[in-house]
């Protein structure tokens, strides 16, 4: 998801972890090459081509997997191919199959020079990974880089899945899990739409530590996930476009019955009574009511193979 550029830059000095990685030696490693995890399941259906942000691309090798991103980390971990990953950013490093695997900063402050020490055979992430150096870099060093559209709804988890499993040269794998996923998200929508409340949320983008408080709007991921579930969001009601700072007047005027954040925000705040301090809030229904309620990053704001179970979450969270 993206927020407004100041805001990222913000995020990114908070969330950017000290790269590490040291280049594999040994025979074993070079056994690995080429042959590594679930490799031999990847083979068969390589060299495979695929449309990214950046023309074609042909994925010959899935043997050493870089994802750029928690959500395509996720979708790689799924498709069986935990093995094949030599290394993760720092959205992807929170999942317990990237235990003791590199991480390379975070999505949008990569460290190029320790990714190509894990000597990657493709790398995989959405299109707002960076810096734009960073990719050209790995791009320059011969890595097949594989940058798929940004996820703005749920329902864009499904092709990110196909794209993915084709790229990896798991296509069957990748369908099955995209069906499934399908499935899960038709389900939650049905379950949404057949509520009997239909509450106003607002999203809070949160950072305590950064003293970052923003309202989202139209073109955040959050506003498709609330509209999903059932929900109105009185962001994109004020007219917000992705995400706005947060002002005493906007909270009353936007009125809400519910409070949306990540989890991640509401523990940088000190809980429940932190988000009543932000401005505006306590005099809103949903502070009067202390109706806050927070979710993982990855399932409110990811486009992985949990996308329809958030979904249902989410649902539950705002009708309940």
């Amino acid at each position: 998801m993206r927020l407004r550029r100041t805001s990222l830059k913000v995020a990114a000095a908070v969330l950017s972890l000290t790269a590490f990685a040291t280049a594999c030696g040994g025979d074993d490693d070079k056994k690995s090459d080429g042959k590594a995890g679930g490799s031999d399941r990847a083979a068969s259906a390589l060299p495979a081509t695929v449309d990214t942000t950046m023309g074609k691309v042909t994925v010959k090798d899935a043997s050493r997997v870089v994802p750029l991103g928690g959500d395509i980390a996720q979708t790689v971990y799924a498709l069986g191919l935990a093995s094949n990953v030599v290394g993760v950013d720092s959205s992807g490093a929170v999942l317990p199959e990237s235990k003791g695997k590199p991480t390379f900063g975070n999505s949008r402050s990569l460290n190029p020079e320790g990714i190509l020490a894990q000597r990657p055979t493709v790398a995989i992430g959405s299109a707002s990974v960076g810096p734009r150096t960073a990719i050209d870099q790995l791009k320059a060093a011969g890595v097949p880089i594989v940058l798929i559209p940004d996820s703005s709804k749920p329902e864009d988890a499904i092709t990110r899945i196909t794209t993915i499993a084709t790229a990896l040269g798991v296509p069957d794998k990748g369908r099955e899990m995209a069906d499934k996923t399908a499935g899960e998200l038709a389900a939650a929508k049905a379950k949404g739409a057949q509520a009997t409340t239909k509450p106003r949320v607002a999203f809070l983008y949160i950072r305590g530590q950064a003293n970052l408080y923003q309202i989202g709007g139209k073109g955040l991921g959050p506003d498709s996930m609330i509209t999903a579930a059932g929900g109105i969001d009185t962001g994109t009601e004020l007219g917000v476009q992705m995400s706005a700072a947060l002002t005493p007047e906007s909270m009353v005027a936007a009125k809400p019955d519910v409070i949306l954040v990540f989890q991640k925000g509401l523990d940088s705040v000190g809980g429940i009574d932190g988000v009543l301090k932000l401005p505006g809030v306590a005099q809103t229904p949903a502070g009067q009511h202390r109706k806050v309620v927070a979710m993982d990053d990855l399932e409110l704001g990811g486009g992985g193979p949990t996308a329809g179970v958030a979904l249902n979450k989410l649902v539950d969270l705002l009708h309940g």
